[in-house]
C-alpha cells in the first residue's frame, strides 16, 4: 500500500491506471462500516483508493471539527490489512486555497439534516467533487446510513455528467444493533444504552410494515412513543427523493431518525 499526501502524486499514478478504480472517501477513525465499503470495493475493482480527510467546510461553527476522532496510525493498519492500493491523506492546505469556487447544494439539502446543519451539504459536495476530480474513480462507495448525503452525491454525479458509478452500501451495526459511527465514541455508558432505541424503533416500524401497516403517521407515532424519553431531533418517512409521504411505498421509502445526546447527534435509518 502506498500512502500519498499530495494531489500530484496521486494524479501521476492515476494517469497510468487503465483498470477499474474503486474509491472510498472517509474522514478516518475507520470502523467496520468503512471496512465493509473497502472490502466491497476490493471485490469489484482492480485498484482501490481510500482517502482520509477531515473536511472543514462541512462542519458548522461550534461543531466537533477540532475534536473529531483522529486515528491515523490505526487507520493505516486497517487499510493495509484490507489490501488498499493507495491511501490518500492530504492536508487542508492541499485541498483548499484562499479563494474557492463554491458548490451550492440543491433545495433538498436544506431539509432534515440540512435544516439542522445549514450549509453542511455544500461542504460535503465541495470536497467529494474535488476528490472525484483527483481520483477519477470508476466506482465510489457510500454507506446508506448517511442517506441524504448519498442522495445528494448521486444527484451531483448525474447533474454534472460525471462518469462515476455511485454504489450504495448497507448499514453495518454493532452486535446489539447500534449503527456504526465514528462519533459513537463520544457516548457514555448510559447514552450508549439509550442509543439502542434508534435501531429498535426502526425494526418495530419495519415489522409493522411487514404486517401491512402503510400509514406513515401511525408509524411515526409508534416510533415517537418508543423514543419519548430521548432528545429526538426528527423522525421522517420519505421517498428516495426525500419527499415526505403519507403512505409507505415498498422499495421507495426510507425511515430516518436523528437523536441528540448532549453535543452528539446520532443518525439511523431503514430502507423499506
Amino acid at each position: 500500500m502506498q500512502i500519498l499526501k499530495t494531489i500530484e502524486e496521486l494524479q501521476d499514478i492515476r494517469k497510468n491506471i487503465n483498470s477499474n478504480v474503486g474509491f472510498i472517501p472517509t474522514m478516518g477513525a475507520l470502523h467496520d462500516g468503512h471496512i465493509s465499503l473497502i472490502k466491497k470495493a476490493r471485490l469489484e475493482n482492480e485498484i482501490v483508493v481510500v482517502s482520509i480527510f477531515v473536511n472543514p467546510t462541512q462542519f458548522l461553527l461550534g461543531e466537533d471539527l477540532n475534536t473529531y476522532p483522529r486515528k491515523d496510525e490505526a487507520d493505516k493498519k486497517i487499510c493495509e490489512l484490507c489490501k488498499v492500493d493507495y491511501l490518500f491523506m492530504p492536508e487542508i492546505s492541499t485541498m483548499y486555497s484562499e479563494e474557492e469556487i463554491l458548490i451550492k447544494a440543491p433545495n433538498k439539502s436544506y431539509i432534515l439534516e440540512g435544516l439542522a446543519r445549514p450549509g453542511h451539504f455544500d461542504g460535503v459536495l465541495q470536497v467529494v467533487l474535488k476528490l472525484f476530480g483527483i481520483v477519477q474513480p470508476t466506482n465510489a462507495y457510500f454507506g446508506k446510513k448517511d442517506a441524504q448525503q448519498l442522495s445528494l452525491i448521486t444527484q451531483m454525479v448525474k447533474n454534472l455528467f460525471l462518469p462515476i458509478n455511485i454504489i450504495p452500501c448497507e448499514i453495518v451495526r454493532e452486535n446489539d444493533g447500534l449503527a456504526m459511527s465514528s462519533r459513537n465514541v463520544y457516548l457514555n455508558n448510559e447514552q450508549r444504552s439509550d442509543a439502542l432505541l434508534l435501531s429498535k424503533s426502526l425494526y418495530l416500524a419495519a415489522s409493522l410494515v411487514a404486517k401491512n401497516e402503510k400509514n406513515t403517521s401511525i408509524l411515526t407515532n409508534k416510533i415517537s412513543e418508543m423514543m419519548k424519553n430521548l432528545n429526538v431531533e426528527y423522525i421522517a418517512i420519505v421517498d428516495r427523493e426525500f419527499n415526505e409521504i403519507e403512505t409507505i411505498e415498498l422499495d421507495n421509502t426510507i425511515i430516518l431518525i436523528v437523536v441528540r445526546f448532549e453535543q452528539t447527534r446520532l443518525l439511523d435509518n431503514i430502507w423499506i
